[in-house]
């Protein structure tokens, strides 16, 4: 195996010097945080430590497959635990509850591959050049030789396909297809995950996608599209929040499209923003920052307070000066 950080080596040093361990990831998880964060929990636990995963909100419906054991729990105040693990999570905020609950401990981990990470634990390992957590995970199990199995397959299978997009994305690398591959050979159930993640999608994110289809707008010689959603098209599809998931791709997809972005109405004066480029010299990271966000060059999002006009007029005006500058 080619060499990697001594970071690696660090963690899996801190890891084998402590016994208790609280895994947390983001709110709204992905399917690259949770198979991270139970990922690494299955491996901690064939190990023989005592661990507890903590994520502020649900398992989304599609991923709910991943979760056999439960192992996901809603943070509680006043836990003690030797190391706290924070897999796919870009900032402190981003934890939600999980990190007012997480004060009680001798060491944070901090794991990610986000660039807009703010490195914000004790110990972080931040590797933008990875497509995703999963692939960091997985590598951090082989230099620890712990064992890879079926379940943990799986898991990280999941985390490192979707945060790619399917192996679609341009972060994927040459490396990423080896570590997929390593963990098909693994026991990792391609038939299932490819049917539970992309080919069953409940009726009301269909008539969200029909909501998508007839109301989305293009700018800009239609080198942006963006479409809305607000509160009544959920209550109007009876779709929840986390099945808006990859419902950008349908719009980014469209061949002039540049930079796409969804517009999600989460209180009256808060909308929050995701953003996808198409073309390298237009980072929606940086556009992202602007705002209070964050995430990936390709792939960012934001909270924005004010009213939903305003937060389109600005979002879209910074677009349109990123592209202009990418000319």
């Amino acid at each position: 195996m080619k060499s990697h950080p001594k970071i690696i080596d660090r963690i899996v040093e801190i890891i084998r010097d402590h016994q208790t361990f609280c895994i947390v990831g983001h709110v709204r998880p992905d399917g690259d945080c949770i198979g991270s964060q139970l990922g690494l929990a299955l491996a901690l636990q064939n190990e023989e430590k005592k661990v507890t995963v903590w994520n502020d909100d649900l398992v989304p419906q599609k991923y709910k497959f991943l979760n056999l054991d439960g192992l996901f729990q809603k943070p509680k105040p006043g836990e003690q635990f030797d190391c706290v693990i924070a897999t796919d999570c870009a900032s402190f905020e981003r934890l939600g509850k999980a990190g007012e609950c997480i004060g009680e401990r001798k060491i944070f981990i901090n794991i990610d591959h986000h660039e807009s990470n703010t490195r914000y634990a004790d110990v972080n390992w931040v590797s933008p050049r990875e497509p995703s957590c999963g692939e960091l995970i997985y590598r951090l199990l082989k230099v620890a030789r712990w064992p890879i199995t079926p379940p943990i397959a799986d898991l990280l299978f999941t985390g490192i396909s979707t945060d790619t997009g399917s192996f679609q994305y341009a972060t994927t690398r040459p490396g990423t297809f080896h570590a997929a591959a390593e963990l098909v050979t693994r026991g990792a159930n391609l038939a299932k995950i490819c049917d539970e993640v992309y080919q069953s999608y409940p009726l009301s994110r269909a008539k969200l996608l029909k909501h998508v289809y007839s109301k989305f707008r293009l700018a800009d010689h239609d080198r942006i599209a963006w479409f809305w959603l607000k509160k009544k098209d959920f209550n109007r599809t009876g779709a929840e929040s986390n099945d808006t998931e990859g419902l950008i791709d349908h719009i980014r997809a469209i061949e002039p499209v540049v930079v796409a972005c969804v517009f999600e109405e989460l209180e009256p004066e808060l909308t929050r923003i995701s953003l996808r480029s198409k073309n390298a010299k237009v980072n929606v990271n940086e556009i992202c920052a602007q705002f209070g966000g964050g995430g990936h060059p390709a792939a960012a999002g934001a909270r924005i307070p004010g009213t939903p006009l305003a937060t389109q007029r600005k979002v879209i005006a910074a677009v349109k000066r990123a592209l202009k500058a990418a000319k």
